[in-house]
């Protein structure tokens, strides 16, 4: 038997009953036994660092095995570098937040910063941090590397990353005044029906649910059109599902629901509203339509709404769609939707570990389609483009009447 193989032994056995004095001085003592090399030799054979083992021979050789040293308790000693920076991990926060992506169907979240990119720039923030600590923060707070996918909906547009900045400080100045912040969006239209949903759901074997082979609209009982309304500060969702059309009118009174039912209860002192959306769809930056519903939003509640959107080809990097749609989905996992009482049933128990609640409620209302808003309807919108990208950037006043 090799010498390594006993040494791992030895320690094995005797490591539990020594004190911490105790077991450098036997491990020093192995090395010294050894001879030149033996520091490495324990050090492998024992998993102890070679600076232990180091001290302990010293104390051997100086013959300082009388002095009474102070044992430290178990779970004593320098504690890890990560446990006592709990700064550091914020000023990270901060770094990877512009740039945070999600993926609509996944929990995972990843940054497009290198490590080694983040350490250089917490140094020249003050912090003298390594690219592997950075790897662990990340690690602990569940980021982790992820290959391409696609999910790249055209061509990026060279502002991308400056009008990510410019939302994630527009998000920062509202909520420091405690004003509310939403994301919203629509979600995948559903077939009403016994059709395939996507997921697996615990059954006895071989006893799956059965459903339609084919998902046919003309098999279907009705389509459902779930429109949500994500409130970043108060991690709170709400969702109107529709049976008609996606349109901006219904993409707006969505909103106009969440505010009378959720927002203004927990704003009550509220006078602005920010609202992130993508650029396309019924909450488009080039709707009209939507820029007058938003109108009509803002005189009804009284509120400055400014309203965000993000750059083309970014659509599903949306907070509601990793914050709010992907717990729906995984709620829903693996269940037919058979009615719109089982949908919002099911969009409304979705819950997460971090509190997520989510309200839901059936808008049984027709929206019409193709209305066509005039320019000097637009002329009376009282909308004032921003300084940067102010098609995408912008925010529409209460227009006061007098009587």
């Amino acid at each position: 038997m090799k010498d390594t193989d006993l040494i791992s032994k030895r320690h094995k056995i005797l490591s539990p009953m020594l004190d911490e004095k105790s077991h450098r001085l036997m491990v020093a003592a192995e090395s010294k036994v050894l001879g030149h090399g033996g520091i490495e030799i324990v050090s492998k054979s024992t998993g102890v660092s070679r600076t232990t083992i180091s001290s302990g021979l010293k104390e051997l050789n100086n013959n300082d095995l009388t002095r009474t040293t102070r044992i430290r308790k178990k779970g004593g000693g320098r504690k890890k570098t990560i446990d006592k920076l709990p700064i550091v991990e914020k000023k990270l926060e901060q770094l990877i937040e512009p740039a945070l992506r999600g993926e609509p169907d996944s929990t995972l979240m990843w940054t497009s910063k290198s490590l080694r990119k983040l350490s250089s720039e917490l140094k020249s923030k003050g912090f003298d941090v390594s690219h592997k600590l950075v790897g662990e923060i990340l690690k602990k707070k569940g980021f982790s590397l992820q290959a391409n996918r696609k999910t790249d909906e055209g061509k990026s547009h060279p502002d991308r990353n400056a009008q990510f900045e410019h939302i994630h400080l527009k998000i920062k100045d509202f909520q420091t005044t405690n004003q509310p912040v939403i994301s919203v969006d629509a979600k995948k239209k559903e077939l009403i029906g016994n059709f395939k949903n996507n997921g697996k759901e615990w059954h006895k074997k071989k006893e799956p649910e059965e459903v339609k082979v084919y998902d046919f609209l003309s098999g279907a009982e009705g389509k459902a059109i779930p429109y949500g309304v994500y409130d970043l500060s108060q991690n709170k969702g709400w969702v109107s599902v529709g049976i008609d059309h996606d349109t901006a009118e219904f993409a707006v009174e969505t909103i106009k629901k969440w505010w009378a039912k959720m927002g203004s209860p927990s704003y009550p002192k509220a006078n602005r509203l920010l609202i992130t959306a993508d650029g396309g769809g019924s909450n488009s930056s080039r709707s009209r339509l939507w820029k007058k519903e938003v109108q009509k939003l803002s005189d009804e509640t009284g509120l400055t709404i400014d309203v965000c959107h993000f750059p083309p080809a970014t659509s599903k990097w949306n907070k509601i769609e990793h914050r709010l749609f992907s717990y729906i989905s995984q709620n829903w996992r693996g269940k037919p939707l058979v009615s719109y009482e089982v949908i919002v049933n099911m969009i409304a128990s979705t819950k997460t570990e971090k509190g997520l609640e989510v309200t839901c409620e059936l808008d049984a209302k027709t929206y019409k389609t193709g209305i066509k808003v005039t320019d000097k309807e637009m002329g009376s919108i009282n909308l004032e483009k921003h300084d940067f990208h102010g098609e995408w950037n912008y925010t529409i006043r209460p227009i006061k009447t007098t009587e």
